[in-house]
C-alpha cells in the first residue's frame, strides 16, 4: 500500500484548512517509518522539544523510534522520540488510554490498530484503538503535548501513565523515578534513565481536562498508599466512568530541570483545553516552516518525497530550555539563557554538518547563531569537551571526530553575526591542539592513527584531518592567522595513509607498515578491530571534502579520480559478515544510506566530469528515496537523509560546508523559489529538453552566465534567479 494511501490527508477541521499554497498536503510523514528509516509518525512543531509519537515496540534495531510500520500493535503514546538514528533512547511518559480492568503488563495493555484508520500530517496525528474502541488524537506545542481521547462509554476507563517505558524494554534501566498525584486532576514527576544518553533527566506536569474519579499509583506493579512515590519503577492509573463519545484531553509540560519548570512550560504554552487550537498553531508553524520552498513540478512523487524531506529536516535538533529561560547545561548545573537565545539538545553532528546545516544556512539563516552559540556552550560546560552527539544535556560520545567543529567553522566562514569567533577557538583549540582525545595524542604524533594503537583508526584519521580544516578556519575568525596555517596544513594528514600501491587509504601501524592483508570493502583489515566506522577502504579514500583537488593530486591527477569513482560505483557490492546494518544503499561499495559517502557522486565534479556526477546523482535521487514507509535507504539520522534529497533536487550541495560554497549539481524541478532570509528569495529554474533531461548544458546567475561549477555562498544568501539550462 503506498503511503500516500495507508495514510490519507482526511478532510482539515475548518480552523485547519489547506490553502492552495500550503505545502504540508505533500508530506507523507509514513516515509522513514517502515523499512530502517527508523522515524516517528507523532506530532510535533518544527524543532520541537515535545514529539508526542505512538510507540508500538521497545525492543530490536528497528524500534529505535519507538514505532516501525510492520507493527499490528500500539503500546501508548509517549512524548519524546529521536528521528531516524540508528542508536535508541527517550520514549518518556507512555500514556496508555484504555477501557476494562487495569492492565501494568506492556503485553497486556498493548491495542490492535491499522493504518486504514491512521492519519498523520504535520503537527497533528490520529489513530483508533480497536480493542477499546478509543480515538486517540495529538498534537503538540514547543514543550507540550496535547492529547484528546475520545471514550466510549464505560464505569472503567483508565488512562495510564507507564514510567518504566523505554526503548529496550528493560525497566532496570531507569536510574529513579518519582511522581506526585496533586489533586484529581495534575500528576507530576520524573525520571533518569541510563541508556545512550547516560544519567539524562526529564520532568513532567500532566494535567486531564476533567477530574479523575481516582489516581492510583504502583511501584513495581504494585498499589502504593499516598499520592508520591520515588520508586523507580512507578505507573499511574487515572479512573474515569465515560459515557458514549465523551472527549477527555490529556496535556503534558516538559523540562529539562524540574516538575516546576514543566509546569510553567505547560501553563505557558497550553493554558487552556482548546485541542483544535494547538493544533491549528501546530499546523501554522509547520506551514511557515516548509513555505521557505516552494518547488513547481507536474510529479507528485517528487514533491511528496521532497516535502517529507523537508519536514525531516526540521525535527532535530530539538529545543531544550524552560519559557522561563532556564536550561540544564551539560555541566549538570542550571542556567539562565543570555536574552534572545534558545538552548538545543539532538544534535547528530557526525552525520548533519554534511548537509543539514548548510540547508539551515540558506532557508533558516535567522536559527544558525543561535544553534552555533548552543553548541559553544555545550563546549565550555561540558565535561567531556567540544560536543560529539549530545543528547538531553549529556554526551553520547556517538559516533568519531569532532564535528561540532565544522558546524561552527561554516557559520563563522559565511559571516553569520553574533557568534564569539575568540570563544569558539579557546575550545576546539584544546580538542585539536592539547586533548588526547580517542587518538588524537597518536594523530598529532604520527601524522596518523596508528592501527595498533586505536580503534576504527583509518576513520578517525580522515575525520580528524576534516576537523583540522575547520578549526583552522576558526583559528583565523578569531584572529589567530599562524595556528590558523599550522591545522591548515595538518588537514593534509589524509595523505599518510594513502597507498598509492593499492590506490587506497588504508590502515597503517606504527613502524609505517601496511596492516594486511588487504581487502578494499574490509571494516577490520588489522583484524585487532574495526579500521573503519561503518565504512570501508573504498568510501574512506574519498573522504576528503576539505581538498578533493588535492585528493586528485594524490591519485594521479584527475583522469585518476574520475577512474576511482567509476571503480566505485561499479564495485562488487559485497560486504563483510561484520559491516553494520547501517552501511545500505548499495550501488557498487558507494553506499547511500549512510552518510560518508553523500558527497562522493559531486567528486566527479573535481575530476572534470561534471556530467558523471549529474547522471548518478539523477539516479540516486530516484532509487535511492520513495513516497512509500520504507522508502528511505538507511537511517534517516535527524535529518541529513532528507537534506542530501531537499538540496540535491535544488541542484546544490556543500562538498565542502566550510569553504562557504556549493557545488552545482543537478536539479529535479522546474522551478523552486526559496526564502533566504531578511526578505530575499533565490530562484532556481530549469529549462529541460525532455522530462528525464539530467546533464546541464549551461548555467546563468542574474542573467549572466555562470562559470564554473560552484556558487558563492555570499551570492546566494543575496537572492536572485539561476537558470539551468539541461540536455
Amino acid at each position: 500500500m503506498a503511503v500516500s494511501d495507508a495514510l490519507p490527508l482526511k478532510a482539515f477541521a475548518k480552523s485547519t484548512a489547506a490553502s492552495a499554497s500550503d505545502v504540508t498536503k505533500y508530506v507523507k510523514i509514513a516515509i522513514g517509518t517502515g523499512g530502517h528509516g527508523h522515524t516517528y509518525p507523532g506530532a510535533t512543531v518544527p524543532w520541537g522539544a515535545v514529539q508526542l509519537s505512538p510507540d508500538t515496540g521497545v525492543k530490536g534495531w528497528d524500534h529505535c523510534s519507538g514505532y516501525h510500520w510492520d507493527d499490528k500493535t500500539i503500546l501508548g503514546f509517549s512524548h519524546t522520540h529521536l528521528s531516524g538514528t540508528g542508536a535508541a533512547d527517550l520514549l518518556d511518559f507512555l500514556v496508555v488510554p484504555r477501557v476494562g480492568a487495569v492492565k501494568l503488563a506492556p503485553s497486556e495493555y498493548q491495542q490492535s490498530f491499522s493504518h486504514d484508520e491512521e492519519v498523520s500530517r504535520p503537527g497533528y496525528y490520529s489513530v483508533k484503538l480497536k480493542d477499546s474502541g478509543i480515538f486517540a488524537e495529538l498534537s503538540a506545542t514547543e514543550r507540550c503535548g496535547v492529547h484528546r481521547y475520545t471514550f466510549p462509554e464505560s464505569k472503567s476507563a483508565t488512562i495510564m501513565l507507564d514510567m518504566t517505558h523505554l526503548i529496550e524494554g528493560n525497566p532496570q534501566k531507569v536510574n529513579w523515578a518519582k511522581v506526585k498525584v496533586e489533586g484529581h486532576r495534575m500528576v507530576t514527576g520524573g525520571r533518569s534513565t541510563q541508556l545512550w544518553s547516560p544519567g539524562r533527566e526529564i520532568y513532567f506536569a500532566m494535567e486531564f481536562s476533567r477530574p479523575a474519579d481516582s489516581i492510583q499509583i504502583f511501584a513495581d506493579d504494585k498499589p502504593v498508599q499516598g499520592e508520591t512515590s520515588n520508586e523507580p519503577r512507578l505507573k499511574v492509573v487515572a479512573h474515569f466512568h465515560t459515557t458514549a463519545g465523551e472527549k477527555i484531553l490529556v496535556k503534558t509540560g516538559i523540562s529539562g530541570i524540574s516538575t516546576e519548570g514543566a509546569l510553567a512550560n505547560l501553563k505557558a504554552e497550553v493554558p487552556h483545553w482548546d485541542f483544535d487550537t494547538v493544533q491549528h498553531k501546530a499546523h501554522q508553524a509547520w506551514q511557515e516552516a516548509l513555505g521557505a520552498i516552494q518547488v513547481e513540478t507536474e510529479n507528485t512523487r517528487h514533491k511528496e518525497i521532497f516535502y517529507t524531506g523537508l519536514y525531516h529536516t526540521m525535527l532535530a535538533p530539538t529545543l531544550f530550555d524552560d519559557v522561563t529561560g532556564k536550561y540544564a547545561g551539560m555541566d549538570g548545573k542550571v542556567h539562565d539563557l543570555p536574552a534572545g537565545l534558545h538552548n538545543y539538545s539532538t544534535f547528530s553532528l557526525w552525520d548533519t554538518y554534511r548537509a543539514l546545516h548548510p540547508l539551515y544556512t540558506l532557508i533558516a539563516p535567522e536559527k544558525v547563531p543561535d544553534l552555533v552559540n548552543c553548541l559553544i556552550r555545550e563546549a565550555e560546560q561540558s565535561p567531556g569537551g567540544v560536543p560529539i552527539w549530545p543528547l538531553q544535556q549529556k554526551e553520547t560520545f556517538c559516533m568519531v571526530g569532532y564535528h561540532s567543529a565544522p558546524v561552527v567553522a561554516e557559520a563563522l566562514v559565511k559571516g553569520f553575526q553574533g557568534i564569539d569567533a575568540k570563544a569558539a577557538y579557546k575550545v576546539f583549540r584544546k580538542r585539536a591542539m592539547v586533548d588526547d582525545y580517542r587518538g588524537l595524542g597518536a594523530y598529532r604524533k604520527y601524522g596518523y592513527i596508528p592501527c595498533d594503537v586505536e580503534e576504527e583508526n583509518a576513520s578517525k584519521t580522515m575525520d580528524y584531518a576534516y576537523d583540522d580544516s575547520a578549526v583552522a578556519a576558526i583559528a583565523k575568525a578569531a584572529g589567530e592567522q599562524q595556528e590558523s596555517e599550522q591545522l591548515h596544513k595538518r588537514s593534509k594528514n589524509y595523505r599518510n595513509l594513502y597507498d598509492k600501491e593499492t590506490g587506497f587509504i588504508r590502515p597503517k601501524y606504527t613502524d609505517g607498515h601496511w596492516a594486511g592483508p588487504f581487502a578494499p570493502n574490509a571494516i577490520s583489515v588489522s583484524r585487532k578491530w574495526r579500521d573503519y566506522t561503518e565504512s570501508n577502504a573504498w568510501v574512506t579514500t574519498f573522504s576528503v571534502q576539505h581538498d578533493p583537488n588535492g585528493l586528485a593530486e594524490l591519485m594521479g591527477g584527475k583522469q585518476a579520480l574520475e577512474k576511482k569513482l567509476d571503480d566505485l560505483f561499479s564495485a562488487d557490492s559485497t560486504q563483510p559478515p561484520d559491516m553494520p546494518p547501517d552501511v545500505a544503499g548499495l550501488v557498487g561499495q558507494y553506499a547511500h544510506g549512510n552518510e560518508p559517502s553523500h558527497h562522493i557522486a559531486y567528486l566527479y565534479n573535481y575530476a572534470g566530469v561534471p556530467e558523471k556526477a549529474q547522471k548518478r546523482l539523477r539516479s540516486l535521487m530516484e532509487t535511492m528515496y520513495d513516497n512509500k514507509p520504507n522508502g528511505m535507504q538507511g537511517n534517516e539520522d535527524c535529518g541529513q537523509m532528507s537534506a542530501w534529497y531537499v538540496l540535491s533536487a535544488l541542484g546544490i550541495y556543500p562538498v565542502d560546508p566550510v569553504s562557504a560554497t556549493w557545488d552545482v549539481g543537478t536539479p529535479l524541478f522546474d522551478r523552486a523559489t526559496l526564502e533566504v532570509g531578511n526578505g530575499k528569495t533565490l530562484t532556481i529554474e530549469t529549462k529541460r529538453s525532455s522530462a528525464d533531461a539530467a546533464i546541464v548544458k549551461s548555467v546563468t546567475f542574474n542573467g549572466e552566465k555562470h562559470e564554473g561549477l560552484t556558487f558563492e555562498h555570499a551570492a546566494l544568501a543575496k537572492g536572485g534567479k539561476i537558470v539551468f539550462e539541461m540536455v
